[in-house]
Order: C-alpha cells, then sequence, then structure tokens
C-alpha cells in the first residue's frame, strides 16, 4: 500500500482534502473546496484535526506536509453557511470554536513540519490556518486579511497567536480593521517567509519540504516541539470571548446581509 494510502486508512478518508506524495517523506495536501473558495465548515475542521494527528506517527513515511489550496484561493476562511446554523446560539457556539481550536492546534502540534503555500486570498480561518503552520511560502498573488470584523467577529485564533508571530500592533491592526494586506507587506511583517511568483509557488515549497524531511526526523520533532511549546495558552478565554460575540444582534444581522448578497 501507498504512503498516502496507508495514511487514508487511519483517518477514515477525505472529502475536503486531496492528499499526494511529490517524493519521499513530502505529504502535498491540498484543500479541495474550490467552488466554496475552500472555506471551512464543520467536516473540514474534523478532516484537518484527524489528518495533522495522523501524520508522522505510527509508522507513517511523511516527515513533511505542505498544505495549499485548490483554485484561487488558501482559504476564505469559515463556510458562512456554517455561521448561519449556529444561529448565535452560544450553546453550540462555545463547541464549535473548540473544534475550530483544535483544528488549528493540530498543525502546530503535529509532527512534523507543516509549510503552507499561500496561492491566492487567505482571509479569516485561512489567514488564522497559515498562523498555525511552521513555515509560509506566498504567491505574489496572495492576501492576507482577518475579515471576521465584517461579521462583527475577532479571529479567535488569530488574536491568540497573531502576536507571536506578527506582534501585538500588526495583529490589532489587521483584526480591528478587517484590511487586506499583499504577500509581501506580510513577508515584511515576519508572517511569510519566502515570496514567489504564482506559478512557482508550489515547486518552491516543496522543495524546502523536502530539505525538511531530510533532517533526522526526531530533531526535526524536539526543535519543532521546543518552538511551539506553551502555544495552548490563551485559547480558552478566546472561546468564550468569541461565542459571546456570535450571541450580539451585530452578527447575526451581518450574516443575514452576506446571505442575501448571494442570494440565500
Amino acid at each position: 500500500m501507498s504512503a498516502v494510502g496507508a495514511l487514508l486508512d487511519r483517518v477514515g478518508g477525505l472529502e475536503r482534502f486531496r492528499l499526494a506524495t511529490p517524493s519521499p517523506g513530502v505529504l502535498l495536501a491540498t484543500m479541495s473546496r474550490p467552488e466554496k473558495l475552500n472555506a471551512m465548515d464543520q467536516q473540514w475542521f474534523a478532516e484537518l484535526t484527524a489528518l495533522m494527528g495522523a501524520v508522522g506517527k505510527d509508522g507513517d513515511e511523511h516527515r513533511a506536509v505542505v498544505l495549499t489550496g485548490e483554485g484561487r484561493a488558501f482559504s476564505a476562511g469559515g463556510d458562512i453557511d456554517m455561521f448561519h446554523a449556529l444561529d448565535g446560539d452560544v450553546g453550540l457556539v462555545r463547541p464549535h470554536l473548540a473544534r475550530v481550536y483544535a483544528a488549528f492546534h493540530a498543525v502546530e502540534a503535529c509532527w512534523v513540519p507543516v509549510v503552507a503555500a499561500v496561492n491566492g486570498l487567505a482571509f479569516g480561518g485561512g489567514a488564522e490556518l497559515s498562523l498555525a503552520c511552521d513555515m509560509v511560502l506566498a504567491a505574489e498573488s496572495a492576501t492576507f486579511s482577518f475579515k471576521e470584523a465584517t461579521v462583527g467577529l475577532m479571529p479567535g485564533y488569530g488574536i491568540v497567536r497573531g502576536p507571536d508571530v506578527i506582534g501585538r500592533h500588526w495583529t490589532r491592526y489587521l483584526a480591528a480593521s478587517a484590511r487586506t494586506i499583499d504577500a509581501h507587506r506580510a513577508e515584511r511583517i515576519g508572517w511569510v517567509q519566502e515570496v514567489h511568483p504564482d506559478d512557482d509557488l508550489l515547486g518552491a515549497a516543496l522543495e524546502l519540504a523536502r530539505d525538511v524531511a531530510a533532517v533526522p526526523s526526531l530533531a526535526s520533532q524536539v526543535g519543532k516541539a521546543f518552538v511551539n511549546r506553551g502555544t495552548e495558552t490563551g485559547f480558552a478565554e478566546s472561546v468564550e470571548a468569541v461565542a459571546l460575540l456570535f450571541g450580539t444582534a451585530e452578527h447575526r444581522a451581518a450574516v443575514t446581509d452576506f446571505r442575501a448578497r448571494r442570494g440565500r
């Protein structure tokens, strides 16, 4: 059985991600919901958590992951229809947010380094997902934005992790304004390590992943674990704060308006 086949057996199959092993030790995981700009729904969160928990463990041969998106987006973030279904019910929102943070934390806790290849827009949860990755490469056309404020929310994971990656001022600036920055500005503030022409992005990410996979696996695991130590701090408080925002009239009105503009 192939390495991908064995991994799929362990995670029980995937619908939101396509997997490939383009070179020994490197797993390419492509978010595969292009018609929805790779928006994140409950199934997406469950699949990412399972996948990241299985890579590099129990005999899995992969030593590095490249995470990218199919189509013109890395990910547009949370599926707005999922927000509508939650209907501002804080009792539903709390476990939902716990699943969201568990998925992003699974990327941080994955036994092997995860390289984000941000191929297009990374908005909301898509931007937060890139913060969870160990290294970030971006296409010249890539854009980053915390869009949560436009629907009366805050990026719950992003406001905890952002200060570690891009600093407090940039986190506040982006979370409060919902402004969009391009790949070169994201590189200048430390969010992105390399920017490449669109057609060269995936090749560059795979080359980096091959270099990572060539490092002895135990050394790589120890290095990642020490860099990421203490990364769960603050998330319990963030769940409570953002859950309350889900219950506000402003959030419900913004979601209704967004769906009306889409003809839903």
